[in-house]
């Protein structure tokens, strides 16, 4: 909270009164995050390597992956450790949305912590059992979905809002409780189903995070809201400056997870991105838009549901290999032409969401 002291101070220096600005605090939490990367990364993954939290890498896979064999892996940690770096200095701490962002974004990561530590050190390939992982994620969910139903601040806590349908307003009851987890796992999941190729997912999620962060922004303020008819939320507008400090800290940590990754993030930092951006679509009523600018992580996850699918009633699979970027691996396509490719269309969907603003 360090901007309320400097703001504090601005009736005796004038030009700290910038500090009560959403968008200039929003734009130090990216900076902030990045540099904080950028500063702490080498000697995280230096540690990382010291004490061997190495990436194993699976003989079914891509044989080009094999090299990628002891590279630093659960470098979600650095991701994590700034984001919250940058909230504490310029996030509202009295906030209600923004600690229910941290519960997610710690509970996600502490389970996908676990997933590493089992697979890591324990030296278990199948890491957490998927009946205590998906259980895990499920309650933290449920509590989140609760915490927010509950809110008797938010007049929309059980609103589904369809997007370029201005009107199109559906009340879902204590059926919206379900429908957040679904939402808060699914999300969570698909980003962590993504993160398989240097510096895919984290671009994705930066990319993601950009849109977001003008969805968030303009549903927290009203006269942009009551502009482009869009539900006003307020105090949601506090989440631009942590949707700042985390698409900050994805450019500080792609900085070392592009190709070739100099470390990978491991569970602890795609569950925990993935429940983030979950919760923050639940939390500023986005969900379906969160499908379309979460695409990618979508048609990730379809694959998988696909693939097993096909294999187990058939016999036979869809793809060479499913995520669907290995499928484009195996075709011969280099890695770095599937991450940029990816990330051209996962451009183009953040558009799309953006469009929604408008098309009412």
């Amino acid at each position: 909270m360090l901007y309320k002291i400097l703001y504090g101070m601005h009736e005796f220096f004038s030009p700290l009164n910038v500090f009560r600005y959403i968008t200039f605090r929003t734009a130090l939490a990216v900076i902030t995050a990045m540099l904080l990367s950028v500063f702490v990364g080498p000697r995280i993954i230096s540690w990382l390597k010291k004490v061997s939290l190495t990436q194993q890498i699976r003989n079914d896979g891509p044989q080009t992956h094999l090299k990628k064999s002891g590279t630093p892996t659960m470098g979600g940690i650095i991701i994590i450790v700034c984001i919250l770096a940058s909230l504490l200095m310029w996030g509202d701490l009295e906030n209600m949305y923004i600690w229910t962002m941290v519960l997610s974004l710690l509970g996600y990561g502490g389970i996908g912590l676990l997933d590493d530590y089992l697979k890591v050190i324990r030296k278990d390939p199948k890491g957490l059992r998927p009946c205590y992982k998906f259980g895990a994620q499920i309650l933290l969910a449920l509590a989140i979905g609760l915490l927010l139903y509950m809110n008797p601040k938010d007049p929309y806590t059980d609103v589904l809002s369809i997007p370029f349908f201005k009107r199109w307003l559906f009340h879902l009851g204590w059926f919206y409780i379900p429908f957040s987890i679904l939402v808060i796992v699914g999300s969570s999941n698909a980003v962590n189903l993504t993160d398989g190729i240097d510096g895919l997912a984290i671009g994705l999620v930066g990319i993601a995070l950009l849109a977001n962060m003008i969805l968030v922004y303009i549903s927290g303020n009203a006269k942009f809201a009551q502009y482009l008819q869009v539900l006003y939320l307020q105090g949601t507008g506090e989440l631009t400056v942590i949707c700042g400090a985390m698409l900050g800290a994805s450019l500080g940590f792609l900085w070392f997870n592009s190709y070739p990754a100099d470390v990978f993030m491991g569970d602890v930092g795609s569950l925990s991105l993935g429940g983030a951006l979950g919760t923050l679509a639940i939390i500023t009523k986005h969900e379906i838009v969160l499908t379309l600018v979460g695409g990618i992580f979508v048609i990730e996850t379809l694959s998988v549901v696909f693939q097993v699918a096909s294999f187990k009633l058939t016999g036979k699979r869809i793809f060479r290999m499913a995520p669907i970027h290995h499928h484009f691996e195996l075709k011969g396509w280099h890695e770095s032409k599937v991450i940029v490719r990816f990330w051209i269309v996962g451009i183009m969907l953040a558009l799309l969401s953006l469009a929604t603003l408008k098309l009412r």
